[in-house]
C-alpha cells in the first residue's frame, strides 16, 4: 500500500541574492520587477511578487566575484506544512536542521533547511509575524554546525 502523504499548501518560491550594494540593486530589481520592494532595511530588501509568485531578498555582502546565490527557498502556509516536509526530506536521507521561532528577515519564522551537494541551502519556511524593527538579523546556520552562536549573525537570510 503506497504511504499517503499530507498535502503542503506551498505559497511561493523563495531566492535571495548576495548582491554588493542594496541600494543599487533596488534600483535594478524595481525596474526589472515593476514593483516597489515590500521591505527595506540596512543591507537588505525584500520584493514581494505576485506574478509569479516570488519572495526574493537581496542581502548586501562583501564579494569579489560576480553576484552570487545566497539561498533557496519555498515558502509555506503553516509551521505544519514546514513539519511535513522536514519528515518528508528526513524519511528520504537528507540532512535537515531546524530553526523554529528565529528572528530571520525581519521576520519571525519556523523553518527547516537541507543542503545540496554543491552547498547550496534550501530551507521550507513559514512567516509567523513580518515586518519586524531593524534589530540583529540572522544568517543561516551551516548544516552540521552544533554552535549556532560560532556563526556570524551579522547578516541577513
Amino acid at each position: 500500500m503506497q504511504n499517503e502523504q499530507k498535502p503542503v499548501q506551498a505559497l511561493k518560491a523563495h531566492l535571495a541574492l548576495n548582491v554588493k550594494d542594496v541600494e543599487v540593486s533596488l534600483e535594478f530589481y524595481r525596474k526589472l520587477l515593476g514593483i516597489e520592494p515590500s521591505k527595506v532595511r540596512t543591507g537588505y530588501a525584500k520584493f514581494d511578487v505576485q506574478n509569479p509568485p516570488l519572495n526574493l531578498t537581496l542581502n548586501q555582502h562583501v564579494f569579489n566575484e560576480r553576484g552570487a546565490l545566497s539561498h533557496l527557498g519555498i515558502q509555506v502556509a503553516s509551521t505544519d506544512d514546514v513539519l511535513v516536509i522536514r519528515e518528508r526530506w528526513t524519511e528520504a536521507g537528507l540532512l535537515t536542521r531546524d530553526e523554529m521561532q528565529t528572528s530571520c528577515c525581519y521576520a519571525l519564522q519556523d523553518k527547516t533547511w537541507v543542503r545540496d551537494p554543491d552547498g547550496n541551502e534550501w530551507e521550507v519556511f513559514v512567516v509567523l509575524e513580518d515586518n519586524l524593527p531593524e534589530t540583529v538579523c540572522c544568517a543561516p546556520t551551516p548544516i552540521g554546525v552544533a554552535n549556532a552562536s560560532a556563526v556570524s549573525k551579522a547578516s541577513c537570510c
